[in-house]
């Protein structure tokens, strides 16, 4: 089915023709003749980049009434990036439509500013969850009229902390408004709790990778996880893409090596204020810098299209967060590659991503000095013949240059030509070290040394007992616990002690100086989707749960008589 076909307003197709689009995408195809026929729910599940924001975009427009200077459709996005992104996307389409106006409304900007858009009158509103409520609040913005209402990434906000502001906002819009969720991601719970009997589509198999996308995975030794990074980077000199890291340290610490060492990165993480994100990404978007270092709550909303890599430095704890990451490339139907840089306890991981994400991991060697330097040889040398010459501008300079140049030959012009640039890197990669994991016969060798090692600390270390109500059932593993407290604590110099994984619950001990911070760090975390709550046992072990989420209510309390448990 074509624009043509689906019965769009004239101004729409003229726009969509000027902006050079052909032919729908297939999420279009399905969701544009539903939303403009039927008054209906939608949930649509469609990776990210296969065009959702026309997919609702194009029927808001259509639907939408010149006449009536009031907000008739409601856009909820997560961030602001996303916010402006979809905004500039519908302003596109509207070119021809000068009666329909449409308002951004976000965090970080001018409310004052804001307020006086929506006084003017605005048919669309697109907005972040908190500024709209503030909005609502304020009796700024009133939502009586709203015909439709599109969350888009809903699974994202809620995940964010939007929860209570979503469902205020939801409130105040009429009962018979049509409800369109669109999300790469789309748990059942969540369209359950907004939309009625929807109708469903689904592009691709849910939390399925884009085919578009190659995935491959490095193994190192976690010492030699940053040396990895520098050589994937030295290996792919037109690398253009996102590094993300698990916590918004660790981001601090790798943009700033990669600083020091000569690559253009910067870092993208929450302790940013708005004009120094806005900076950042404005340097990533106009390629100024090659790799982006971020978190995933920061890179969230961000629009970047073209993106050749997307390096995984941490293996994410959820497989849909990894589909996601992983979207960000291979889009528009350009190839991408998605990088994961994994140490020996992970290989558990990559196999549980390639059975639920329905993809296929290739395990490749980390590129040795000859390799990178033989890649960086011909990136020079195929710049040089590239590069346009502007004769006008160097011709006065070129009988200086041959007078200077003359005692030499041609190989050897060449030759110290090439070496200009490339001797850093023969120096650098001349008695590189082999990073890759070495052969499995030296296995049980080193767990005997790591276990000496492990009990000779233990013997010097006070540890305290804590439980947390996830275990085996929920995904829960050694690594993936000490991901968590890594995370949520934002320090990996904490000292983990036994672990022992139940089927509902897990136990683990934390160096005894470090037990104050344990229970507020996991304050609102979460582990594949479910609140993670954690609880200090006392002394005789009192607090382990006997099934899952027991603790943390104190609407009694037990206490352990003897061999009983009394209340």
């Amino acid at each position: 089915m074509t624009f043509q076909e689906m019965g769009l307003r004239p101004e729409l197709l003229q726009a969509i023709e000027e902006l050079g689009f052909t032919e729908p995408t297939p999420i279009q195809q399905q969701a544009i003749p539903v939303l403009i026929s039927e008054n209906r729910d939608l949930v649509a599940l469609a990776q990210t980049g296969t065009g959702k924001t026309a997919a609702f975009g194009l029927p808001l427009l259509h639907l939408v009434s010149d006449d009536a200077l009031q907000v008739q459709a409601l856009v909820l996005c997560p961030t602001r990036e996303l916010c402006l992104q979809i905004t500039r996307d519908l302003d596109d389409l509207a070119k021809h439509l000068p009666d329909i106006r449409v308002a951004a409304v976000y965090g970080g900007a001018s409310m004052d500013q804001q307020i006086r858009q929506l006084k003017r009158g605005v048919q669309i509103v697109v907005g972040t969850p908190g500024r709209v409520h503030d909005l609502i609040r304020r009796k700024v913005l009133k939502l009586d009229a709203v015909e439709r209402l599109v969350l888009d990434e809903a699974d994202e906000m809620l995940s964010m902390g939007f929860k209570e502001e979503l469902e205020a906002i939801v409130d105040q819009t009429p009962e018979e408004r049509q409800t369109l969720l669109f999300s790469a991601t789309m748990p059942n719970s969540i369209a359950g709790r907004f939309t009625k009997n929807p109708a469903e589509i689904s592009v691709g198999s849910r939390n399925a990778g884009a085919s578009t996308v190659k995935h491959i995975y490095y193994m190192v030794n976690a010492r030699d996880r940053y040396a990895a990074l520098k050589r994937i980077a030295d290996l792919y000199p037109e690398i253009y893409g996102i590094v993300f890291c698990r916590t918004r340290q660790e981001t601090k610490e790798v943009a700033e090596k990669l600083g020091a060492d000569g690559y253009n990165a910067d870092a993208l993480h929450g302790d940013l204020s708005q004009a120094q994100r806005d900076y950042v990404m404005g340097r990533f978007r106009q390629k100024q810098l090659n790799m982006l270092v971020a978190t995933d709550v920061a890179a969230r909303g961000l629009d970047v299209n073209d993106l050749s890599h997307v390096i995984n430095y941490n293996l994410p704890d959820d497989i849909e967060v990894y589909t996601h990451r992983s979207g960000r490339t291979g889009r528009a139907g350009r190839r991408g590659t998605s990088i994961a840089i994994i140490h020996r306890r992970e290989t558990g991981r990559i196999k549980q991503n390639e059975r639920m994400a329905k993809v296929s991991f290739e395990r490749k060697p980390v590129p040795g000095g000859r390799e990178i330097c033989e890649k960086q040889l011909f990136h020079l040398v195929d710049r040089m013949e590239q590069i346009e010459v502007n004769e006008e501008q160097i011709e006065p300079y070129m009988s200086v240059i041959y007078k200077k140049l003359d005692w030499m030959s041609r190989e050897d012009l060449i030759k110290r030509f090439v070496s200009v640039e490339f001797n850093r890197f023969l120096a650098y990669y001349k008695n590189a070290p082999d990073l890759n994991v070495k052969a499995e016969s030296s296995r049980s060798e080193r767990g005997s040394r790591q276990t000496e090692k492990v009990r000779e600390r233990r013997s010097k270390t006070n540890f305290t007992k804590f439980y947390l109500n996830i275990g085996g059932k929920h995904n829960m593993n050694p690594a993936r616990l000490i991901g968590l407290i890594n995370e949520y604590t934002n320090d990996s110099s904490i000292r983990i002690g036994k672990i022992d994984i139940e089927k509902n619950f897990t136990m683990f001990e934390i160096d005894s100086k470090h037990e104050a911070v344990i229970e507020p760090a996991f304050n609102g975390a979460t582990f594949a989707g479910q609140l993670a709550l954690v609880q200090k046992a006392n002394s005789s072990g009192a607090h382990k749960p006997k099934r899952e989420g027991n603790f943390g209510k104190k609407k009694k309390k037990k206490h352990r008589k003897g061999k009983r448990w009394v209340n």
